[in-house]
């Protein structure tokens, strides 16, 4: 039995023993990473970005043939067709997933259609306005993220200055996301009003993610003051789209000028392929076991959060290393304060 502490209400709200959340990260975040997640206490989420139907159907199927705990799914309605959208979202409603989280601008009819099918909703912000309007929306939760989380970024706001803001904003559960991979992090975030940390680079480097192993190692191998902040990763995003990523040769090459790039500012160079699909150069893909080329020339997404980040481990021991480390830290509050009575 945990600290009472570390079950919050956003644990009852999911479904889960502990209040650590997932990140669904597209491509690392497949079936095998959101089982072993949501099998351990957590709340785990597949990365279904941009997807296929058949693909949600098959990625949902596989976590349900792995566990009967409940799980998310990660879907971005304002960067994603209308039509792609449309059918993403009719897979998850047809497969009745327990939990969609959103990403990026909020787009009210996806919150209710996904609602009105009953599914929680999950929105990740970048700022304290996108919080209110994901509130108003009718989300059930919002995650607060800081600049310094990897991948995809949506604000401009460390995450301990972001997230007390938000607390004070919404009377939602907030989640805190970018920069927590410790047990410490999480009581730290639970202490500013949060109840659960969402989790990216933590669990790519886990044994079930789906990112190739050169993406884990470099994580592995990466101090938190490699990691670059850039909107050069355009390809297949919408303009003026910011990602964090660890220095590579590609972005030394930008000479200094980070951002002011486009879907257009380079040309398809292909490096590599995934089952006959070209993976271009500063697109938005990151390594994956299924890709094939000159994969370390692709985007290493990581957050700065990576300098704490040592070896490769099962999906399991990094949730009961968390959980182990708050009750460590919790413990030594109860301890010191009863010292002092």
């Amino acid at each position: 039995m945990s600290h009472p502490a570390l079950h919050t209400p956003v644990c009852n709200l999911l479904g889960c023993s502990h209040p650590i959340l997932q990140a669904g990260m597209g491509g690392p975040a497949r079936s095998e990473l959101a089982a072993a997640v949501s099998m351990s206490g957590g709340y785990g989420c597949l990365g279904m970005v941009r997807e296929k139907p058949e693909l949600i159907r098959r990625e949902i199927a596989a976590v349900r043939e792995r566990t009967d705990k409940p799980f998310g799914v990660n879907l971005i309605p304002a960067v994603t067709d209308p039509t792609l959208f449309a059918e993403e979202l009719a897979a998850c409603l047809e497969a009745r997933v327990h939990g969609l989280t959103y990403f990026w601008d909020v787009v009210p009819e996806a919150v209710a259609k996904a609602k009105a099918a009953g599914c929680r909703v999950l929105y990740q912000v970048g700022s304290v306005e996108q919080a209110r309007v994901a509130e108003a929306a009718g989300a059930d939760a919002v995650i607060a993220q800081g600049v310094e989380a990897g991948g995809h970024v949506h604000g401009h706001v460390t995450s301990l200055v972001l997230l007390p803001q938000v607390v004070q904003a919404v009377k939602v559960p907030v989640i805190a996301s970018g920069g927590f991979a410790s047990g410490a992090s999480l009581v730290a975030v639970i202490a500013l009003g949060a109840q659960a940390i969402h989790c990216g680079t933590a669990f790519l480097v886990a044994d079930e993610s789906f990112a190739h192993d050169i993406h884990k190692d470099r994580v592995i191998a990466a101090h938190s003051t490699d990691t670059v902040h850039t909107d050069a990763y355009a390809i297949n995003w919408p303009p003026q789209s910011p990602v964090r990523v660890i220095a590579t040769p590609e972005t030394d090459a930008l000479g200094g000028r980070l951002w002011g790039y486009d879907d257009g500012s380079f040309p398809r160079e292909a490096i590599a392929e995934e089952e006959g699909r070209p993976i271009y150069l500063y697109s938005t893909d990151s390594p994956l076991r299924s890709m094939t080329g000159t994969l370390e020339r692709l985007a290493f997404f990581a957050g700065q959060v990576a300098g704490q980040i040592e070896t490769r481990e099962p999906a399991a021991d990094i949730i009961s290393r968390i959980m182990r480390e708050a009750e460590d830290v919790l413990r030594r509050f109860e301890t010191a304060g009863s010292l002092r009575r």
